[in-house]
């Protein structure tokens, strides 16, 4: 299969560990769902906070880790600080996760 080598250049097994360690997190699962949900328009961090009641220091910490694995950028606007996930990281994880799928057996074509 080769869906996340369509959007992604082919993922080392090390960056795969770092970017599921930092999803296994439920705060960080919730934030990087949520953005992915926003799309390419992404969401500005005091619309994070709202939506899943995290505290200031707390979501701070948790975007951290995830901008540090490649899981998302944030962008300034003026005084708003948007965030966005990268849709190219996610899609290569997906297909670093699939890319052995069946491969010695025909149960996936």
């Amino acid at each position: 299969m080769t869906f996340g080598r369509r959007y992604s250049a082919p993922m080392e097994h090390e960056d795969a560990v770092k970017k599921l360690a930092e999803l296994g997190h439920s705060t960080r699962l919730a934030i990087y769902r949520l953005l992915v949900k926003a799309g390419m328009e992404g969401l500005a961090v005091s619309e994070i906070q709202k939506e899943l009641g995290v505290p200031g220091s707390t979501l701070s910490h948790h975007i951290t880790r995830l901008v540090s694995a490649g899981l998302m950028v944030q962008k300034r606007e003026g005084r708003v600080l948007r965030c966005e996930a990268c849709l190219p990281a996610l899609t290569g994880l997906v297909g670093y996760l699939l890319e052995e799928c069946c491969r010695d057996q025909d149960c996936c074509d």
